[in-house]
């Protein structure tokens, strides 16, 4: 048994991710924003199945935006064997039509926010030379499209983050990785924050073109069952680098409908190890056995 923190339980992947690695045996600390307003449902839902069901989730506070909800958190944390950082929204629309403060949210959500709740557990990972931390990144991690630029810029940064703590944490014992979802039934479109000056996005009416077919489209591979956009692929993706033996974890795992990014994935991989061994560091980073997980 491990005990496993996920943050952005509300909804989605981690919300699923809380009730099925319970279900495996292990403590889940589920954690989300405003636990007794908005989200009291969703932290009731998480109680509730772990009473009935005999498991073991507590649900915890945190905003991942903030240093002083994520430093109260973990003075009430136990020791942590894995980091699932999954909390993040997306911001949609054409960068110019952003105000500089959305940006500078967005990127404070999706990348700020892991390293906060990463530094809140590292210490105690780095003293037992054991740990794992899973960041979710996404193929628009890998990918561009127009549109969702603001929202590229946070996960090809969390890419960046992530690579980089892989490298400075491995002889520390501890593993980071990557899953990198296409998408999912997660309603992740519907929630996406638009960009607040309408007269500027009404300049890239292209933009909203793409935007409104590729959203068609992606609805429609939601009705089909035999597309993999089941969230459960990305919940067996986290067990299946939970399970595998420490320093043997892809530094990268697609899940998903992946629109090309795993043959981005694939060519990169072996510059990426190249660059590595001519700086005499390969050492700093583990093999890369392939992950498949399909089924719902």
């Amino acid at each position: 048994m491990k005990t496993i923190l996920i943050t952005g339980c509300s909804s989605g992947f981690g919300h699923d991710a809380a009730k099925y690695l319970a279900e495996k045996g292990h403590h889940v600390i589920a954690t989300m924003r405003n636990i007794d307003g908005k989200n009291a449902q969703a932290a009731a839902d998480l109680k509730n199945y772990a009473s009935e069901n005999g498991y073991k989730i507590d649900v915890l506070e945190i905003d991942v935006t903030s240093d002083d909800s994520v430093a109260k958190a973990a003075e009430q944390l136990p020791d942590i064997d894995v980091l699932i950082n999954n909390a993040g929204l997306g911001f949609g629309g054409a960068v110019e039509a952003f105000t500089s403060q959305q940006c500078l949210d967005q990127l404070d959500l999706n990348i700020v926010g892991t390293l906060r709740v990463a530094k809140a557990v590292l210490p105690g990972m780095r003293a037992r030379k054991s740990g794992l931390i899973i960041q979710v990144s996404s193929i628009a991690g890998r990918l561009a499209f127009p549109g969702f630029g603001v929202y590229h810029a946070s996960k090809w940064g969390l890419e960046g983050l992530s690579e980089s703590m892989r490298y400075e944490l491995a002889p520390h014992g501890v593993d980071v990785v990557m899953v990198e979802p296409g998408p999912f039934s997660t309603n992740f479109f519907g929630n996406m924050i638009p960009a607040s000056s309408e007269d500027v996005a009404q300049a890239y009416q292209h933009v909203t073109d793409f935007n409104e077919g590729f959203g068609a489209q992606v609805t429609e591979l939601f009705e089909s069952e035999e597309a993999p956009t089941d969230p459960m692929i990305v919940v067996k993706t986290f067990e299946a680098l939970i399970n595998l033996p420490p320093g043997q974890r892809p530094l990268r795992t697609i899940a998903g409908l992946d629109f090309g990014a795993q043959a981005a994935n694939d060519a990169i991989e072996p510059i990426r190890k190249g660059a590595l061994a001519a700086m005499e560091i390969a050492d700093l980073d583990g093999p890369s056995p392939a992950i498949k997980v399909q089924e719902g």
